[in-house]
């Protein structure tokens, strides 16, 4: 029997619409049915190619409303982070195309800007929303439009430092800009109720901004301590009504809220009145939702549910390919737990990521010890450089990607000051289905760039337990190993990680001719080459960098010695490891007699997502691309692949 194909639940309504403009005359009742169909097409379609979930499941009735409410493409309408855009994106004529989301050749899992008009900025790292708005608010009043621009930010992006940079240039600025707080785990207010909804409303209407426009130019004929006792009065009177604007207003914002982020009758008319008003005050509008809304298992474990794989929609299991060894980050826990066991000077920092790289195990065993400092890399480096001033070992564990936004920290505030900051560098290289925007393709060209720094790349698991081993051991400087996303390769690890010798390789095989040095992950392919080239009866050296700083000079200029073809290669875009290698070799006057040096780096474009095996074949970093580099840098008729 052959499989039947996954389809999308039935959407009588949905199936109706190309775009907002089809919905925006529906009533109620329909807005509710549509929120409902859009709430199973997401739910169906994750189902089947897993990508984030719960957060979009907290938004359905909000993007409805918006998109009901404004005229978009027109009006700009922006997501922070872009996971929570799986509705916008069914609503706007990619419903169809949502069972190729993140796969080779579908659409994004985030907002992207050549992917649809209704996407007016790509988001995949977040907090960036309110900034881009604000420019594109700006560039229409200096064009003069009158058009709407409306950021949503929420799910834990209100917590970097950005956000607020880019409302205190807001507040200040005067320009038009509507921002949607979705505040989707009551961190800022309490449940909304019948009373806030109603004084949300009064407060969005004209109305009301005529009143206290009228107060305002009263309050001004009164005598100064009269006047500022009428301004505190109206501030204190908000703040009780409202639940918390007080922030918002001293950035010069107009807060309303909170609403029901749920609610179409009270979403509805506040949107309406902000968008009919004709102030030049920016608006906050504070939305309350609750993260997985619509789907059970997703309600009762929102961060469970937040990313996910493929799963079962009636009972909420994920499926569970055969694991065949334990994952890189998984491997990273165990070993950093092994030395916090051993020296209670070992402490551990994640920006808002302690699952997703391993510290939720340190923080259960070690909370005190363990700090989350929320979607804040910038003050999670800084931090880290405080906690080595005062003799502690920070291990400070970052997404590749996300540690691009810590950068100026990292070179100023650690590596100009030689603090032993120990950098654990999670998604290093190609990382599947989140592709270009959350690839770790830079940080060695960033990193090597950086004087006294310590940098390792572990081949495998048992690598990289030694190099966390070796990075508590170094306390005279800062250091940083990076791995990848995905399972080790199952060799048998040791209970805790032994010190490695700095800046020494190893030589995993000795041959003739070629020498292939590779640093990384990519050993495995690497080996998978020699083999291929050793049938053919060309038997490599192959040698493990392990530091790509301080390099091993010594082992590099031995290859280039002793062979006439070196290639190197790293998971890493261009002026990486290679470029070290080459800067070496030129400098040791290596490559005056004819050495043959092919550095495999990935290629310089933005890696679209796909799967990692299908996006390291396209970079021609797989074995195939290992055995036609040393083809090609050797060209020996003797040497061919089979026909």
């Amino acid at each position: 029997m052959t499989s039947t194909p996954p389809r999308l639940p039935k959407t009588p309504l949905l199936d109706r619409i190309a775009g907002p403009e089809d919905f925006r005359g529906f009533s109620i009742e329909d807005l509710v049915r549509l929120a409902e169909e859009v709430r199973q097409t997401m739910i169906h379609s994750v189902s089947q190619t897993g990508g984030h979930l719960a957060s979009g499941l907290g938004v359905v009735e909000l993007t409805v409303a918006l998109h009901a409410v404004f005229d978009t493409p027109r009006d700009r309408l922006l997501w922070d982070v872009g996971h929570q855009a799986y509705p916008h994106k069914i609503l706007t004529g990619r419903a169809t195309r949502m069972l190729g989301l993140r796969q080779g050749g579908g659409i994004s899992g985030f907002t992207r800007r050549a992917e649809s008009e209704y996407d007016p900025f790509g988001a995949g790292h977040s907090s960036t929303s309110i900034s881009a708005a604000l420019g594109m608010a700006v560039g229409r009043d200096l064009k003069g439009g009158k058009n709407n621009v409306i950021a949503v930010i929420g799910d834990g992006a209100m917590s970097a430092g950005q956000a607020y940079e880019a409302m205190n240039n807001a507040g200040a600025q005067g320009s038009r800009l509507i921002v949607i707080l979705n505040d989707n785990d009551m961190s800022i207010a309490p449940p909304v109720g019948a009373m806030s909804s109603y004084l949300s409303r009064l407060m969005s209407s004209p109305k009301y901004h005529s009143i206290r426009h009228l107060a305002k130019d009263l309050a001004h004929l009164l005598p100064p301590p009269l006047e500022r006792a009428a301004k505190r009065a109206e501030e204190y009177a908000r703040g009780m009504v409202t639940g918390g604007g007080t922030l918002f207003e001293e950035l010069g914002f107009f807060y309303v809220g909170p609403v029901d982020g749920h609610s179409f009758e009270n979403l509805l008319p506040v949107l309406r009145n902000v968008r009919d008003s004709d102030s030049n005050t920016p608006v906050l509008i504070h939305v309350v939702t609750k993260k997985g809304k619509g789907y059970a298992p997703a309600e009762a474990a929102a961060d469970r549910y937040h990313g996910v794989g493929r799963f079962d929609v009636v009972t909420g299991q994920f499926d569970k390919p055969p694991v065949n060894a334990p994952s890189y980050t998984s491997v990273f826990a165990k070993a950093l737990l092994a030395e916090a066991e051993a020296d209670d000077r070992v402490v551990a920092v994640t920006a808002a990521m302690p699952a997703g790289t391993g510290l939720d195990r340190f923080g259960a065993r070690f909370p005190g010890r363990c700090f989350d400092v929320g979607i804040a890399e910038q003050h999670a480096v800084t931090f880290a450089a405080g906690l080595a001033c005062e003799g502690l070992k920070p291990f400070c564990a970052i997404y590749s990607t996300f540690l691009q936004r810590g950068y100026d920290q990292l070179q100023h505030d650690v590596a100009l000051q030689h603090l032993p900051v120990r950098f654990a560098i999670d998604r290093a290289g190609l990382v599947g289905a989140d592709g270009a925007t959350h690839a770790g393709a830079y940080d060695l060209t960033l990193l090597g760039c950086q004087p006294d720094i310590v940098i390792m790349c572990p081949s495998d698991e048992a690598e990289l337990m030694h190099a966390v081993a070796t990075a508590a051991a170094i306390d005279d400087r800062p250091s940083a190993f990076r791995y990848p996303r995905g399972e080790g390769v199952g060799i048998e690890l040791p209970d805790r990680g032994s010190v490695l010798p700095i800046g020494k390789g190893r030589l995993v095989r000795e041959g003739q001719r070629v020498a292939i040095l590779s640093i990384g992950t990519r050993m495995v392919e690497v080996l998978k080459a020699a083999d291929t080239l050793a049938a053919m009866g060309l038997s490599p050296t192959v040698a493990d960098a392990r530091f790509m700083k301080p390099l091993d000079e010594e082992l590099v200029l031995r290859l280039a010695r002793e062979h006439e073809v070196l290639v190197t290669i790293e998971e890493n875009a261009i002026g990486g490891f290679g470029a070290h290698v080459l800067t070496l070799l030129a400098q040791h006057g290596a490559l005056d007699k004819g050495l043959k040096v092919r550095p495999m780096i990935l290629p310089d474009v933005f890696i679209e997502h796909d799967n990692q095996w299908n996006q390291y074949e396209a970079a021609g970093l797989n074995a195939g691309g290992v055995v036609a580099t040393v083809l090609g840098a050797l060209n020996d008729p003797r040497y061919q692949l089979p026909a």
